[in-house]
């Protein structure tokens, strides 16, 4: 199958939607599919060879954040230069609503188009000033996927449409078997050390640092070797402000790491903690930490609660309560059977997120929008943005 897949966002950074098209494209040619990827880049950036630069993107605030997308007249050639010259069976596009490549590709295909829809996101200033566009654009989509329930309800409630849901993927050996950071994660006994974790931006107040350093600062006296490492944007200042002197030795900031040496920082502990509150549609870190072989600690939030089967493959503990963290922390540390039973469920669960496995989901949505158009060609005369 000939599969063009459009990224909305620029590869120049990096990002959530980025890595799930790569992972997307490299899982289908590994299937041995034909695969195609535009996405806003620089003309001279190091890309993977099925990677099409769509020239450089523009910071623009969207979604309470700033998304680098590609759009306009130029923008617009090239989409259909791409399109034109790929011949594709079915076009992929991410977050097709976003002002950016996916919705020229919309506007510009003559053949089947699957949309996917990452984020949970019912209004925006930008979508509200082109709700007669985007009502084309939705028109014009053969078939949806939703990558979790909250952006199915989305699109079920708000988008008039349903839509397959399929989660995001993992490339579980890229995870798997993997060695740790030098030094880590050391010692793990009742009341003795022990390695607990967190990735993410410290600093955002739904990702709830807060509460995993509240329960770390009161599960130390009484664990001695207790460590935590600390992953992700921000200044080593302020991360390391927040903890009392004494304890401050005993925490590590890594920053940034790579997406090569996130599985290895994974590795690294004996509990990996997601204490977020709240905002979360999926939960890509829990699957990536099941996938190292950690144990996970996370906050009792329904996206949260389903990437766990229910509590199965990973210990919950309730939204934004630092003392039963500390308790739940405790209690696995001092018990190795525990988290063994846990990460035993937790790779059993994760198999399900093999990017292969959620491939073959995808295919079988491209399969059934090829049939839904039996090749007719959509007209598109009035599609003049160029």
């Amino acid at each position: 199958m000939r599969i063009g897949i459009v990224c909305p966002y620029s590869f120049d950074v990096p990002g959530g939607v980025q890595n799930h098209v790569v992972d997307l494209a490299e899982a289908l040619i590994g299937l041995g599919h034909q695969v195609s990827v535009l996405a806003p880049a620089d003309e001279d950036s190091p890309l993977p060879p099925y990677v099409v630069a769509a020239g450089r993107a523009v910071p623009l605030p969207y979604n309470g954040s700033v998304a680098r997308i590609a759009f306009g007249p130029v923008s617009t050639a090239r989409v259909r230069r791409w399109i034109n010259r790929g011949d594709f069976d079915v076009l992929h596009v991410h977050e097709p609503l976003t002002p950016s490549l996916s919705m020229l590709a919309v506007l510009c295909a003559r053949g089947p188009v699957v949309a996917t829809f990452h984020t949970a996101m019912t209004r925006s200033r930008v979508l509200s000033a082109a709700q007669g566009m985007l009502r084309i654009v939705l028109e014009r989509i053969t078939a949806r996927i939703a990558v979790s329930a909250l952006a199915r309800k989305v699109q079920v409630e708000h988008l008039d449409g349903g839509a397959v849901e399929i989660p995001n993927g993992v490339t579980v050996a890229r995870f798997a078997g993997v060695e740790p950071l030098p030094g880590w994660p050391g010692e793990c006994g009742p009341g003795t050390g022990g390695t607990i974790g967190f990735l993410g931006r410290f600093t955002e107040p739904r990702k709830g640092f807060p509460i995993l350093r509240d329960a770390f600062v009161a599960l130390a006296p009484h664990r001695p070797g207790l460590r935590l490492l600390v992953a992700g944007p921000g200044d080593a200042d302020d991360l390391y402000g927040q903890f009392p002197a004494g304890l401050r030795d005993r925490v590590t900031f890594l920053g940034l790491v790579s997406e090569a040496d996130k599985p290895r920082m994974l590795r690294s502990l004996h509990l990996y903690v997601a204490p977020n509150t709240g905002g979360e549609s999926f939960g890509m870190i829990l699957t990536e930490a099941l996938a190292a072989g950690t144990t996970v600690v996370a906050s009792d939030l329904d996206a949260f609660r389903r990437v766990l089967d229910g509590g199965r493959a990973g210990r919950l503990f309730p939204t934004g309560d630092a003392a039963a963290l500390r308790t739940a922390l405790a209690e696995l540390l001092d018990d190795a059977d525990r988290r063994a039973a846990l990460t035993a469920c937790g790779d059993q669960v994760v198999a399900g997120y093999d990017w292969p496995v959620v491939a073959r989901r995808v295919l079988e949505v491209y399969a059934a929008a090829i049939e839904a158009t039996d090749g007719r060609v959509i007209d598109q005369e009035w599609v003049e943005l160029g």
